[in-house]
C-alpha cells in the first residue's frame, strides 16, 4: 500500500507541473520519493529480518547455537538515519511555502514531517509500532484526499474538490511592486473590456480570447497581416491551416455557401459547441466577411468554421466580423486553460488578452471533416472535447431523418 501510495503522488506530482503548480509538483514528487523509498526499505528490512530467523531456527534444530541474529547492515542503517535528518529539514522550507498555497498542502508536509520522524525511529529500531500504525494512517487520508483533489481539477479544469485557503499571501504585500502585464488585459464580464479587445482586433491586433474550449489566439479576417502575425506569435508551421468562428449558423445562411441539407442539418445539431466543420472554401466566404483574409485561412480548397457556445465570444464576433483561430499556445505545447496561463507565455507578444478566467475545458474542439458527407459520410480529424462516437452519433440520427 506505501509504494502505491508513492505511485499516486507521482503521478499527481506530473499533473500539478503540467498545470504550472510548481511547488505542488516538487512537493507531490518529493513526497513520492520519501514516500517509496520507505515503503521499500521497509519490505528489504522485513525480508532480511524473516530470511535471518528462519536461519537462525534452521541452526537451532540442528544444535546448539553459539552466536546470534546478525543485525541489518549497520553502514545502511546510518545512511538512512543521516538522509531521514536531510529531509526532516528540507521539509521544514517545504511547510513554509505549502502554507502559503493551500491548507492541504500544508498538512500533507506536516504529515511527511512526521512520517519522517517514524522513518528516523525505524532506522534507530526504536519505532513504536502503534506511532507507525497511526502516522501511516493518517498520512494515507491526508494524501489520498491531497492526491485525489489533485488528479480531479487538473483532469477537468475546474476546482471540483476543495484544497483550502493559503495561510498567508505573499503577492498581498507587494502588490504594489509587481510589474504591469505585457499586454492590456481586460476583465470579459465588462462591456469596456470587450470593446477594447473589439477595437484592438478590428485595427488589426492579435489577442487572446476565451472560447468554450480552451483558450485562442484571435485575429480579424479583414486583416491578412494579423493572421501572419497569428503564425509567427505560436511558431505554428505555415501548412497547418487556421479556422474561423462565426457568432451563429445564420451568418453562415445569409453567406449562401453550396451546402447539402444533409450538412445543413448536421450543423444545426452541433452548433454552437465543441465541434469544428471542415467544408469546402469558395467565394462565398467573402460575403461572409472574411475579406482580404480569404488566402490565409484554411487551406486551397476547404475552411473549418465553429461557431462557439460561449456569450462572452459570441458577443466579440458580432462586433468584429469572423475571427481566425488558433489555439493559445506555442506550437506542440499544452492548451493554455487560464488566461494566466496566455499572459505568461504569449502576453509579450500580444496586444491584448482577455481575461474570463478557467475555460470550460482542458482540450481542444473535434475537428470533423465534412466536404465528402453526401457520398462517404463524416470522417474524425481530431477527436477532442467532444467524443467522437458522440460525433458519429449525431450524424447517423441526422442521417437517418
Amino acid at each position: 500500500l506505501v509504494l502505491i501510495g508513492g505511485f499516486v503522488q507521482l503521478l499527481a506530482g506530473f499533473l500539478a507541473f503540467r498545470k504550472y503548480d510548481h511547488l505542488g509538483g516538487a512537493a507531490f514528487l518529493t513526497f513520492s520519493a520519501l514516500w517509496s523509498s520507505y515503503g521499500a526499505t521497509r519490505i528489504i528490512i522485513c525480508h532480511s529480518c524473516c530470511t535471518g530467523l528462519t536461519g537462525l531456527l534452521t541452526t537451532q534444530s540442528a544444535g546448539p547455537v553459539s552466536g546470534h541474529l546478525v543485525n541489518i547492515d549497520a553502514g545502511n542503517s546510518e545512511g538512512f538515519t543521516a538522509g531521514s535528518i536531510a529531509f526532516l529539514v528540507f521539509n521544514v522550507f517545504l511547510i513554509i511555502l505549502a502554507s502559503s498555497f493551500n491548507v492541504v498542502l500544508l498538512c500533507m508536509t506536516l504529515a511527511m514531517e512526521l512520517l519522517t520522524v517514524c522513518f528516523l525511529l525505524f532506522t534507530l529500531e526504536n519505532l513504536p509500532l502503534p506511532f507507525e500504525i497511526v502516522m501511516l494512517s493518517i498520512f494515507s487520508i491526508i494524501c489520498f484526499y491531497g492526491a485525489t483533489a489533485s488528479l480531479a481539477n487538473s483532469m477537468f479544469g475546474k476546482d471540483l474538490t476543495m484544497m483550502g485557503p493559503p495561510l498567508f499571501t505573499v503577492g498581498s504585500s507587494m502588490k504594489d511592486t509587481e510589474d504591469p502585464p505585457p499586454c492590456v488585459c481586460p476583465k470579459s464580464h465588462r462591456t469596456s473590456g470587450l470593446r477594447t479587445i473589439a477595437n484592438l482586433l478590428n485595427t488589426g491586433a492579435v489577442c487572446g480570447v476565451p472560447t468554450d474550449t480552451v483558450y485562442a489566439l484571435a485575429a480579424s479576417c479583414k486583416h491578412p497581416q494579423a493572421i501572419e502575425k497569428v503564425y509567427r506569435i505560436k511558431d505554428r508551421p505555415q501548412e497547418k491551416p487556421i479556422c474561423i468562428f462565426i457568432s451563429n449558423l445564420d451568418q453562415l445562411r445569409a453567406a449562401a455557401p453550396p451546402i447539402s441539407p444533409l450538412l445543413w442539418e448536421f450543423m444545426e445539431n452541433v452548433y454552437p459547441g465543441g465541434i469544428g466543420c471542415i467544408i469546402k472554401k469558395g467565394e462565398w466566404l467573402k460575403k461572409l466577411g472574411v475579406g482580404a483574409g480569404y488566402s490565409r485561412v484554411g487551406t486551397q480548397d476547404s475552411i473549418m468554421i465553429r461557431v462557439p457556445d460561449l456569450t462572452v465570444l459570441v458577443h466579440l464576433i458580432d462586433m468584429t466580423g469572423p475571427l481566425a483561430i488558433t489555439s493559445a499556445n506555442p506550437s506542440g505545447e499544452v492548451d493554455s486553460t487560464h488566461h494566466d496561463m496566455v499572459i505568461s507565455r504569449l502576453g509579450h507578444r500580444l496586444e491584448g488578452v482577455l481575461c474570463d478566467g478557467e475555460s470550460d475545458e482542458v482540450v481542444a474542439s473535434t475537428v470533423v471533416n465534412c466536404t465528402k458527407i453526401d457520398e462517404s459520410g463524416i470522417t474524425i480529424v481530431r477527436e477532442g472535447c467532444i467524443p467522437a462516437v458522440k460525433v458519429m452519433q449525431i450524424f447517423e440520427s441526422v442521417k437517418n431523418r
